[in-house]
């Protein structure tokens, strides 16, 4: 079965020493759990290190023999079997039976670009396969008017991809629970996460059926859960390219209205005009309206909703921002539809493909120099 979790890692720049390169590939194929204190080595003795460095990348046209590699890297039979079974799964190597109890291992392709070329056509196909799911579970609607909501920040891409298979007739998890633990949705250990009714599941059922951001507080309040921990949740759904979060567009009116009733308390009707935006954002009629309620003191939420109606929203947070205002973040799925989540992560992915192509074709040279 194909299963393996990609980490986005940037492209090495200057060090392109070979043994640099293993490790970027090492990392980017999560083969090694996070590593604590840094070493002298800087990992570069780690069996999976040196498997991959002195036999299956130094001699890709050479099968090696499973009980030469335990005795070369003096590593016990069960420990050697999870290190190639890592590789196995990722379609990285492949193996042959010999029938005499040991298996041959060898780089597929025979060579390193020839097994990343198989590697990105699984992933692909997967990917284009599995992302379906979220068609049968889509229920947002369709916005009447494209409302761009740029995204505060992306984080780096850390993605599972791992073959569909059947769930076991007693299992506690859901095809959508399943379809999370696969693309690391619940995290590398998912634990009680992985039960059909789980935090992590029910918050992603929210998100498939909200046109709305979500913000933390919301969440929480739903699901009775503590802020940190939806935050968490959160932050593993980001990295995996489905989630983004995004300025609330919704709450657009009431930011603008505290950050207006607060700057006029503070600074008055002339930095307003000068220097708070409304002589560069609003007509003489919105500035006259505006001011007008806010020195009364009966400014309302509806008030600014009415004023702003003819200004797009791009001037709007231009506005709040000149008026030192903060708009609030929320989390929503990616784009308007499951076709726009598949396209982000199929994106993201191809990104992290394009670079293990490069790599692999610098390793190659190291290799050969």
């Amino acid at each position: 079965m194909f299963s393996v979790r990609l980490a986005e890692v940037p492209l090495p720049t200057s060090d392109r020493e070979h043994d640099h390169l293993v490790d970027w590939f090492i990392e980017t194929l999560s083969l090694v759990r996070k590593r604590g204190e840094a070493t002298a080595d800087e990992g570069r003795a780690s069996p999976v290190h040196r498997l991959l460095r002195d036999y299956l990348f130094a001699q890709p046209e050479i099968s090696w023999d499973a009980q030469m590699l335990a005795d070369e890297l003096a590593l016990t039979p069960a420990s050697l079997n999870h290190h190639l079974t890592r590789l196995v799964e990722a379609g990285i190597i492949g193996f042959s039976n010999e029938g005499r109890g040991w298996r041959r291992y060898y780089l597929r392709g025979g060579s390193l670009t020839n097994a990343v070329e198989f590697f990105t056509l699984q992933c692909q196909t997967i990917i284009n396969q599995r992302m379906k799911m979220l068609d049968k579970l889509w229920n947002r609607e369709q916005p009447e008017t494209a409302v761009v909501t740029v995204p505060s920040d992306a984080l780096a891409l850390n993605i599972g991809i791992v073959d569909h298979r059947p769930l076991l007739s007693d299992s506690k998890e859901s095809p959508l629970s399943q379809w999370m633990g696969d693309f690391g949705l619940l995290g590398e250990r998912p634990g009680k996460e992985a039960y059909a009714g789980s935090v992590s599941v029910r918050l992603f059922e929210t998100l498939l059926n909200r046109n709305e951001p979500l913000s933390l507080d919301e969440a929480g309040e739903m699901l009775d859960e503590p802020k940190p921990r939806i935050g968490r949740i959160l932050e593993r759904f980001r990295a995996t390219g489905m989630v983004q979060r995004v300025p609330r567009i919704d709450r657009l009116n009431i930011a603008l209205w505290t950050a207006m009733t607060t700057q006029h308390q503070r600074r008055g009707e002339d930095w307003m005009l000068k220097k708070g935006g409304f002589q560069r954002i609003l007509s003489t009629q919105q500035q006259s309206s505006l001011l007008a309620q806010m020195k009364k003191g009966v400014l309302q939420v509806g008030d600014v909703e009415q004023a702003m109606s003819s200004v797009s929203a791009d001037e709007q947070m231009l506005l709040l921002n000149l008026l030192g205002g903060r708009l609030p973040l929320g989390h929503r799925m990616v784009g308007n539809s499951s076709a726009d989540v598949t396209r982000e992560v199929a994106s993201r992915l191809d990104r992290v493909l394009r670079r293990m192509r490069r790599v692999a074709e610098l390793l190659e040279q190291a290799m050969e120099a």
